[in-house]
């Protein structure tokens, strides 16, 4: 099994070096001495931090020349730091050995988990302004090259990770390079850096070349071929897109090696099992449905709102299945938080993408992405409340079921068919009696669905708790704003639900 995370860390490493320069040893170094039990010993991170630099040498060279073909690396701006980290990584290789195994490890995972949120906050790490290539740098730029390049040199042989990374701030934010320019340049000192502190390395601890020659070779060859496939993808798109797929792989790589590693202490807490469980059940029914919606979207011509109900759908269904599926209110709910905190970032990034809008149907600026968070923290309230408070966890289920489905149903048929206007007052003119009957019925059917399935309730007694919430959820839905009709409709089947139900 051990072999196989071998060659998973050595992709991940490739990557990560030939998209945006990343030094391997911050991919793998977190899953040697998390997922392989053999590197777990007292000086398994410092092993694992070897080979990882060991496969930087080759994985960076070939990065170098890819960009380097496309005249993407420049060393007048760029001299002091290679000079500063080849002096440095030395240094740094000694202190790690001293330093042992617990400051390495830790350092590591929680590396990899900000280099990606950094790159998800700001893909692209190119100033507006930036300086034409091949020129000198000033006062100020032998300052700043200086300074890092003592401090990163010595990073880059202490843990044998984040040199690349940080080279590339600089390079961007400091001194004024473009992001390609910034990677080939990076890399093209890596490859030096590697090779000196992987030799320092195994100088120090020859052990690495004798008992590990076979975890070596895999993890070189693995990580070189595929630093010069991303390194020729990252040389034809758009900068942007690099630092995304950079920082969303980084991100969950991160998180979960963090997880991992902590598991013994989380462990001794139920609730994060269950958490992780519910969590982990919810992508079990989320992808299958977004991959369905994904190949709805570009092999069909179906009109935009029906796509967008599609949407409402599977984003209702997925809750009220998280609900069932949980062990406790408490993982239900905060699962649901979760979701959101780790959605509203994600679509703030994305919506800048031309691509985004093309997918997604808004009617507005920013509508996804608070859409949802409004969503999910509507779904941990509801569960919240019926189940922690009443417990009542198939009134959650039904009451979010019931106003997601008669939702999309109002408009799936009000849209086309809605001939006829609803003037009452509250109303907003938009709404037709066809869609808010619509509404009624789809409510009542999923509703008893749910009584009927699920709380194996008789016919008899789900019949008026379900159809009068199905009632007093189409009359709020039409005399509600659609901007509030998120909290309002819901919170109104509930409350009727939580009365009248056993």
């Amino acid at each position: 099994m051990e072999y196989i995370w071998y060659v998973i860390a050595a992709l991940g490493a490739g990557i990560g070096t030939g998209l945006a320069g990343l030094s391997a040893a911050t991919i793998m170094v977190p899953i040697l001495i998390v997922l392989c039990p053999s590197f777990s010993g007292e000086t398994g991170a410092y092993q694992a931090t070897a080979i990882a630099l060991a496969s930087d040498i080759l994985g960076s060279a070939v990065t170098t020349i890819t960009y380097g073909k496309h005249k993407n690396i420049d060393l007048k701006r760029g001299w002091i730091m290679l000079t500063c980290i080849l002096t440095m990584s030395t240094v740094g290789s000694y202190a790690a050995w001293l330093a042992g195994n617990v400051v390495l490890g830790s350092f590591t995972l929680f590396l990899t988990f900000f280099i990606g949120i950094r790159f998800l906050i700001k893909p692209d790490t190119s100033r507006e302004n930036t300086v034409d290539k091949g020129e000198k740098l000033d006062l100020k730029g032998i300052a700043i090259s200086l300074f890092f390049g003592l401090t990163i040199g010595f990073g880059t042989g202490f843990v044998g990770t984040g040199g690349g990374m940080m080279m590339l701030v600089v390079f961007t934010a400091f001194l004024g390079m473009e992001l390609k320019t910034a990677v080939g340049t990076s890399t093209f000192i890596m490859t030096f850096t590697a090779l000196i502190a992987s030799v320092s390395h195994i100088i120090i601890h020859p052990a690495i070349v004798l008992e590990r020659w076979n975890v070596l070779l895999i993890c070189i060859v693995v990580a070189t071929a595929a630093s010069l496939v991303s390194a020729q993808f990252a040389n034809r798109v758009q900068n942007r897109t690099v630092g995304l797929v950079t920082g969303a792989v980084l991100t969950v790589l991160g998180a979960a090696m963090l997880i991992l590693h902590y598991w013994p202490v989380l462990s001794k807490f139920a609730i994060t099992g269950m958490i992780l469980r519910c969590f982990g059940k919810f992508l079990m029914y989320i992808i299958p449905c977004v991959a369905a919606l994904l190949a709805i979207k570009f092999f069909t011509k179906v009109p935009q709102f029906v796509f967008r109900k599609l949407l409402h759908l599977v984003a209702f269904s997925c809750t009220t299945f998280m609900i069932i599926v949980a062990e406790s209110w408490q993982a239900a709910s905060i699962t649901s938080c979760l979701i959101a905190v780790l959605l509203y970032p994600l679509l703030a990034v994305l919506e800048k993408e031309s691509w985004f809008h093309n997918l997604f149907v808004q009617k507005k600026s920013g509508e996804i992405k608070y859409s949802l968070l409004m969503l999910f923290f509507m779904f941990a309230v509801v569960t919240a409340v019926a189940w922690g408070i009443f417990g009542k966890p198939y009134d959650a289920a039904t009451a979010i079921l019931m106003w997601g489905t008669g939702d999309a149903a109002a408009a799936l048929i009000g849209i086309p068919f809605g001939k006829h206007k609803v003037h009452l007052k509250p109303a907003d003119g938009k709404k037709s009696w066809e869609g808010t009957a619509a509404m009624f019925l789809v409510s009542l059917i999923c509703g008893l669905a749910v009584f009927l399935l699920y709380c194996h309730f008789p016919f008899w007694k789900s019949l008026l708790p379900i159809f009068a919430g199905a009632i007093v959820g189409a009359i709020t839905e039409l005399c509600s704003p659609s901007e509030y009709d998120t909290v309002t409709v819901p919170a109104a089947i509930l409350a009727v639900l939580l009365i009248l139900s056993a």
